[in-house]
């Protein structure tokens, strides 16, 4: 469900609250502009927190960390704090060491809650963090970038990247709360701000053909950060994500794997470039984009729905072609994805804006092709 709730202080501060309903795991999220001064008072609202450890890197933290700490402390709750380098290679089993000797140093306990303010990095790190530490700790997830705020904050998966694979150590640790301050967008330098795009769309693809119409409609609110169409935009993609979640929290039925879509490309491209030269997301355009690309010329998915995913990804400053990579390389990496089974690759294709579907007969000639460079116009 989703609901607005008011802080009684003044001045008044509205909230969208989403409710992801995992029976003993459930946990709001609660969304809104410039909320983050009131972290301390939404986090003690929902639970009992008498220590956290906030998680943050060299970016985020001089921005956001003293407002978050304070806000803490606030209501009460004693705070340490780590600041790591900001970065993919942060995800890493070096800084989780580094991190589990700080919560030793900080007499972090099974009471301890770990806070990961910043975006998918973090996240995904200070998640691992509390899900290993002390065989498991509470965690809030306060996202700062819109990748982290629209996907990886919700839904319990957390991990560290290995040298050769993306994501590949983790477990599924769901949050205890979630606080979406899409204040915290305007920050963000342009390029990470677009790159988050993508999974916003990638939503539209997946599971919302109405949602994805209203993103063709409002490129102008998104492209200027407009408060309003960016709580509507992350709410949604929170309750749609929440929907997967529900119906598939450990991946053991198959439904949660279409939120993969376009992402088995992705990482081969991310892992191959040395996670330099691409952001996530924007891995994932392009991704979205060859996986599109691959269903059209199966005759799945209609051409005109293909050209409407690129040009709505291009609208919005998104990278659509393949980098100068071999596609033999290409393909050979993503053979070494968590979603090949039996050594067969499966895909995540889309067969109409709003819904997908899991293929698993896909020549490899099939991959190679759709990395060939788009068509001119």
């Amino acid at each position: 469900m989703s609901e607005n709730v008011q802080f009684a202080q003044q001045p008044a501060m509205t909230v969208t609250r989403i409710d992801v309903n995992l029976g003993p795991r459930s946990y709001p999220i609660f969304v809104g502009d410039q909320i983050l001064p009131k972290a301390g008072e939404l986090i003690t609202s929902s639970m009992d927190v008498t220590h956290a450890v906030v998680i943050t890197d060299s970016n985020v933290g001089p921005l956001y960390l003293e407002t978050c700490q304070q806000a803490l402390e606030n209501e009460g709750i004693r705070v340490s704090s780590v600041t790591l380098p900001a970065g993919e290679t942060t995800k890493s089993l070096r800084y989780a060491e580094e991190l589990w000797n700080a919560m030793v140093d900080f007499r972090a306990d099974r009471k301890t809650v770990v806070v990961a303010l910043g975006g998918g990095v973090i996240g995904d790190l200070a998640g691992f963090i509390a899900a290993t530490y002390a065989r498991g700790l509470r965690l809030i997830q306060i996202p700062t970038s819109l990748l982290a705020q629209v996907d990886s904050s919700v839904g319990g998966k957390v991990g560290i990247n290995l040298e050769k694979a993306k994501n590949m150590v983790g477990a599924f640790h769901q949050p205890s709360l979630v606080v979406i301050d899409v204040g915290t967008l305007r920050s963000l330098p342009p390029r990470e701000y677009i790159s988050g795009l993508a999974e916003v769309v990638k939503y539209g693809v997946i599971l919302d053909a109405q949602f994805f119409q209203f993103l063709e409609e409002n490129v102008t609110g998104i492209r200027n950060l407009d408060a309003q169409t960016l709580t509507t935009i992350i709410a949604r993609c929170c309750r749609l994500k929440a929907d997967v979640v529900e119906a598939d929290e450990r991946e053991e039925t198959g439904y949660r794997a279409i939120l993969n879509y376009g992402h088995t490309f992705a990482h081969a491209f991310e892992t191959l470039t040395g996670y330099t030269s691409l952001l996530h997301g924007e891995a994932v355009a392009i991704g979205m984009t060859c996986a599109a690309r691959l269903a059209a010329s199966r005759n799945m998915f209609s051409r005109e729905e293909c050209e409407r995913q690129t040009n709505l990804l291009k609208t919005l400053g998104l990278p659509t072609e393949a980098p100068p990579l071999s596609p033999n390389d290409v393909l050979a990496c993503m053979q070494r994805d968590k979603k090949v089974q039996h050594g067969r690759l499966r895909l995540i294709l889309p067969k109409r804006l709003g819904e997908v579907a899991l293929v698993a007969d896909v020549d490899p000639s099939e991959i190679t092709a759709v990395l060939a460079p788009l068509p001119k116009n």
